[in-house]
């Protein structure tokens, strides 16, 4: 059974930081091209950051570029988000997601067969 599960989430004032990491189990977690998407409250997902299967490529949506930063390391089967910077506008539930193929568009959601339970971050004073 695929699993991914969130953690890290918490409340943080403007400015501040947070790393979220996502254990992957129950798949060949060095197989799969991986993601991070978010959801507003009342919003739809937005795909946020994505990484290669070896963690050699990585992609930023142009709302967290240089303020955001994903990565994993494959012997803990784990993907991470370090978040600098965060503003109010980052607020929302946080997903791993896996990519469901190596080709398509990292940004759109339909590309992903499995997300996680989500974490939520909130940015405020």
């Amino acid at each position: 059974e695929v699993q991914l599960v969130e953690s890290g989430g918490a409340l943080v004032q403007p400015g501040g930081s947070l790393r979220l990491s996502c254990l992957a189990s129950g798949f060949t977690f060095d197989d799969y091209h991986m993601s991070w998407v978010r959801q507003a409250s009342g919003q739809g997902l937005e795909w946020v950051s994505g990484i290669s299967w070896n963690g050699h490529s990585t992609h930023y949506a142009e709302s967290v570029k240089g303020r955001f930063t994903i990565s994993r390391d494959n012997a803990k089967n784990t993907l991470y988000l370090q978040m600098n910077s965060l503003k109010s506008e980052d607020t929302a539930v946080y997903y791993c997601a896996r990519k469901a193929s190596y080709g398509g568009s990292w940004s759109n959601p339909s590309g992903y067969d499995y997300l996680g339970q989500g974490t939520q971050v909130t940015v405020s004073s």
